[in-house]
């Protein structure tokens, strides 16, 4: 039986959901949402589906099965709420929502509701992810002492007057650690284990007179394992440097340069390549959007999908805790 799917948000991450909707096959489009006449009209045209402004107008209009939610941050709730009270399964982009607190509503919700849902951190579906968790799972190095991590990209002005949103703490939540660093802060917690204490700064360094959010962040975590990660990321960089990932262990380490390098301590080493992006979307983004929504979408769809709120309120309480050792939120806006 085909699974009717929409989605909501046509901005520039919405380009890797409906390239996988087309590519998969059992799930078919049957509509888009935005509040964008012109956005709308121009990715409704291109996919050959009704489009709606509103996303009740959608629900009553098109009757999906399932709706992906790919609006910016501070939308996720209302949208979200609406489809698990109505029943309909939920494909959320990350993050949950831009605060905590608003986050809180989405669990509550997808608890009473038992509303099938699933929030995009598709980094764990990279097969080097997957490599790193598997490794470190089977015992084979030993116990794991600690980890470190890079995001060093590049955003200019631009970026950000183009959509305003994604620059307010309002409507963003925050800059870097929430929409770009929060995949590689949630793959070293699912690395290493829950993270029980957190230290750390974000601040901007480039682009204050611009946007209220921060640009630059550094993070060091504790993990109830008793190892220790340390995650450094900038979008002051000159550049999109791969984003890195090292994990030390007792007999051994594993090193994710785009690649994963798996090295013993009697010296044999091993790779495990990682698929390459072939997507409309940003190369950067990786291929594993698709697989997750592949998953997603074979699952039974009255079960929890395993990437669901809870799991992904990880990541947000943390990087929410560095913004509040910075003193940085509505409370304490950035360069206003």
């Amino acid at each position: 039986m085909t699974t009717r799917v929409a989605v909501v948000g046509c901005g520039d991450v919405s380009t890797v959901h409906l390239d996988a909707i087309a590519a998969i096959d059992g799930i078919e489009l049957v509509a888009v949402c935005d509040t964008d006449p012109d956005v709308l009209e121009c990715t409704a045209t291109a996919r050959g589906v009704p489009g709606f402004t509103d996303h009740r107008a959608l629900l009553a209009g098109a009757a999906p099965d399932a709706v992906h939610v790919c609006t910016p941050h501070h939308q996720h709730v209302e949208v979200t709420l609406d489809l698990l009270e109505s029943g309909v399964r939920v494909l959320l982009e990350k993050p949950l929502a831009h605060t905590v607190e608003e986050a809180g509503r989405i669990v509550a919700a997808a608890e009473r509701t038992g509303t099938r849902i699933g929030v995009c951190l598709q980094n764990r579906y990279n097969e080097t992810s997957r490599a790193v968790r598997r490794i470190l799972g089977s015992g084979e190095l030993g116990a794991v002492r600690g980890a470190t991590a890079t995001v060093l990209w590049t955003r200019d002005a631009d970026y950000y007057r183009a959509k305003p949103w994604r620059g307010r703490w309002a409507t963003a939540g925050g800059g870097l650690l929430i929409n770009q660093a929060i995949h590689t802060l949630d793959l070293v917690e699912w690395f290493l284990g829950e993270v029980v204490e957190v230290s750390g700064s974000a601040s901007t360094r480039l682009l204050g007179d611009v946007i209220e959010v921060e640009d630059t962040a550094e993070l060091l975590l504790s993990h109830a394992g008793g190892a220790r990660s340390v995650l450094f990321g900038s979008l002051a960089n000159v550049v999109h440097a791969p984003v890195t990932v090292d994990v030390t262990a007792e007999h051994g380490s594993l090193s994710i340069r785009g690649d994963l390098t798996v090295s013993h301590a009697d010296g044999r080493t091993e790779t495990v390549t990682e698929r390459r992006a072939s997507s409309n979307g940003r190369s950067y983004w990786g291929v594993a959007h698709e697989a997750l929504i592949r998953d997603f979408h074979s699952g039974p769809p009255d079960e929890p999908f395993w990437i669901g709120p809870r799991e992904a309120m990880r990541s947000l309480r943390v990087l929410t805790d560095v913004y509040r050792r910075s003193r940085l939120g509505p409370a304490h806006p950035l360069n206003v």
